[in-house]
């Protein structure tokens, strides 16, 4: 390596003189010092057109940097980084390009800005554990599966609480309702429901908890809710208990909402910052499962429009029918046999499945199989 000496610039003054003596050839004063012709004649044309200050060490920075940040662009991530903290590189950088801006710097360039202006705040790390496939996803296009739960509850500034009712689409991740409720009942939630129908269509399917008002501990988990989608057309799908990760997309929504929302003095107040953050979500938002674009570039309303009135569940011939009585029976071979109360004026299907034994189900969903010996219904 050239110049490896403590004291550099008296090696290149003696190096200078060698050469310029014509004691020696360029080639031997080169071996003396341990320096390749290239650097030699590099060093000679230095001091032949700048004299001695070639003798002082030159930086190895580039002299242009072509990657460097135009100065209003780095001002427009810095102002956006500035209104949501929260957003990282990327979601930053997914949402300049939405504002219209073009040739943008990798994510990493970007966390170096905000690092120099002190936008970034070292974060707990969070220990992960092995992902997990759930049999429940898979959907593609929009209102094949729509996502339900609460998120957590939490008091508002007058003491009561507030249940924060959440409804998405699962393929474009679409907030289709937000809905601050003072309880978490059947009734409250119900006109909501209607009004999403309404205004969206029917989805092919319902993913939820199994806690109510989604589902309860009667035969099927079966809920006046769910009875209500089921007689829609709308297929039930549960998560197992336990395993909130089966719904890990809606999960993942309750985490930004609740970053976004802070506790409002009265529901009213709640419900406003509960819409303008459902409009911020839907329509600005960059989501980077969707390659940067908000939900509504990606969700459009389902085919299947709300109907009128209620269709009674049409069962396939050979299908025998029994109608739910009030206190939640049904007659069958002389004798009655309990289904659910919460199936009341419905009617079920029973499939022969063998001599004894016979399939019972409501619309879509299998209930169990009727033990006609015993007069009880098995679980499946």
């Amino acid at each position: 390596m050239p110049w490896e000496h403590t004291r550099a610039m008296d090696e290149k003054i003696k190096f200078i003189s060698s050469v310029k003596s014509g004691i020696y050839s360029f080639a031997e004063v080169c071996r003396q010092f341990g320096i390749s012709r290239k650097s030699g004649y590099q060093l000679m044309r230095r001091y032949d057109s700048e004299g001695e200050k070639a003798l002082v060490a030159r930086s190895r920075a580039p002299h242009t940097h072509p990657h460097a940040l135009d100065e209003r662009l780095g001002e427009a991530l810095l102002d956006v980084k500035r209104r949501f903290p929260k957003f990282g590189p990327r979601k930053v950088r997914d949402w300049v390009a939405l504002a219209g801006w073009r040739e943008l710097p990798a994510t990493s360039t970007i966390g170096e800005l905000f690092k120099r202006h002190g936008l970034v705040h070292p974060r707990k790390r969070r220990r992960r554990t092995a992902g997990q496939v759930s049999a429940l996803s898979g959907t593609t296009q929009p209102n094949e599966l729509w996502c339900v739960d609460f998120k957590g509850q939490f008091r508002l500034g007058n003491a009561r609480y507030c249940y924060p009712l959440t409804l998405t689409d699962h393929a474009s991740r679409y907030l289709l309702l937000c809905r601050g409720l003072h309880r978490p009942s059947e009734r409250a939630v119900w006109p909501y429901f209607e009004w999403a129908f309404r205004e969206y269509g029917l989805p092919l399917a319902m993913r939820s908890d199994n806690g109510p008002p989604f589902a309860s501990l009667a035969l099927g988990g079966l809920s006046r809710l769910s009875v209500w989608w089921l007689k829609l057309g709308i297929t039930l799908q549960r998560i197992e208990p336990g395993h909130p990760e089966q719904n890990g997309r809606h999960e993942r929504l309750h985490r930004t909402l609740k970053a976004h929302i802070e506790p409002a003095r009265h529901l009213a107040a709640q419900q406003r910052d509960f819409d303008a953050f459902g409009a911020h979500y839907n329509e600005q938002r960059p989501h980077q499962a969707l390659n940067g674009l908000p939900p509504a570039r990606c969700y459009a309303s389902s085919p299947r429009p709300y109907p009128g009135r209620l269709r009674e569940p049409e069962y396939a011939s050979g299908v025998q029918v029994r109608r739910v009585r009030s206190n939640g029976q049904i007659k069958w071979a002389g004798q009655k046999v309990f289904v659910s109360e919460v199936l009341h004026g419905e009617s079920v299907g029973l499939t022969p499945v063998d001599n004894d034994r016979w399939q019972i189900q409501f619309c879509s969903l299998v209930l169990g199989v009727l033990n006609q010996r015993t007069g009880r219904i098995e679980v499946l």
